[in-house]
């Protein structure tokens, strides 16, 4: 087995992990566990695509991790709006 071919099955099998997790409902999709699996994976399955090349699972995984990272922003600053809200009461 090749290098990029372990890339690639370490960064599917994190993808796969968190569509398994969430369809179980063991996580939210809206949690950071998701959101993490999914920028993390992807971000790994790109590099191993850009590795052989292969050019549209690269724009493929690059627009996932994207998301997941727009995800995982959007989940930290909503977090963090309460935290500063409880300190000025």
């Amino acid at each position: 087995m090749e290098t990029s071919d372990m890339i690639a099955t370490f960064g599917v099998s994190l993808l796969l992990i968190a569509f398994f997790l969430q369809s179980l409902k063991a996580i939210k999709a809206e949690s950071a566990a998701y959101g993490l699996l999914n920028f993390f994976g992807a971000a790994i399955a790109g590099y191993a695509s850009w590795l052989i090349p292969f050019m549209p699972f690269v724009i493929l995984e690059a627009v996932w991790s994207i998301v997941a990272l727009y995800g995982l922003i959007k989940l930290y600053n909503k977090r963090k709006v309460p935290r500063e809200t409880e300190l000025k009461n």
